[in-house]
């Protein structure tokens, strides 16, 4: 997905090369009507260039999907009187554990819905998990009892989800205002896939996978 902005912005910059030499020549013959109008296609092509490269770092982390797929593997251990370990393994390769209080799963993502007019470009829905943590069964103890909440996400210098909320202007892009989140009994050694479709998260049991 980020390849598709740096393509465009490439394309885009490229672009702005010819109104830049157009001015120039208009200078030399003192049109500085032309300068001007020049200038400003050139600018404006170097603006979108820039919204372009900064949408493609915000959009790191986040993988694009069109149907249901697997966005982490997990494997739960009890740790004790309501407290579990919660190894994470994800489609690339990287891993993760936590030591979680409550005796339930909870993972949630941020969940961004691109515009037709973004489809064309190629990009489709995308998601990036945020945050695990462990989650009570009684709302008492859920109010009462230290919780336990951990990033998954990656830290990054720009978040499509979080420039969406602050700059109206992406509006006609993207919608970032949908987030996801299950969460699944874990109160016993267990094997879960994490899910992300159209729709949002879900957790499933599944078999140990053979090492």
């Amino acid at each position: 997905m980020p390849g598709s902005f740096l393509l465009v912005a490439l394309l885009l910059a490229c672009c702005s090369v010819p109104p830049v030499i157009a001015g120039i020549v208009a200078a030399r013959r003192r049109r500085y009507a032309g300068v001007a109008a020049s200038l400003l296609c050139a600018l404006l092509l170097v603006a979108v260039a820039a919204l372009c490269v900064t949408l493609a770092i915000a959009t790191q982390g986040y993988r694009a999907f069109t149907r249901e797929e697997v966005a982490a593997l997990v494997v739960t251990e009890p740790a004790g009187p309501q407290s579990f370990t919660a190894s994470f393994r994800f489609p690339d390769g990287r891993r993760a554990a936590f030591t979680l209080n409550g005796d339930e799963l909870y993972v949630d993502a941020h969940i961004l819905k691109w515009r037709p007019i973004a489809n064309i470009l190629g990009l489709h829905t995308a998601y990036e998990l945020d945050r695990v943590a462990g989650r009570f069964a009684r709302l008492t103890e859920e109010r009462a009892r230290a919780r336990t909440i951990f990033p998954l996400s990656r830290d990054k210098a720009l978040d499509l989800f979080d420039l969406r909320r602050r700059f109206l202007f992406l509006a006609p892009l993207v919608d970032a205002e949908y987030g996801s989140a299950t969460f699944i009994a874990a109160d016993r050694p267990a094997h879960f896939e994490v899910r992300v479709s159209t729709t949002g998260l879900l957790i499933r049991e599944v078999a140990p996978s053979p090492q």
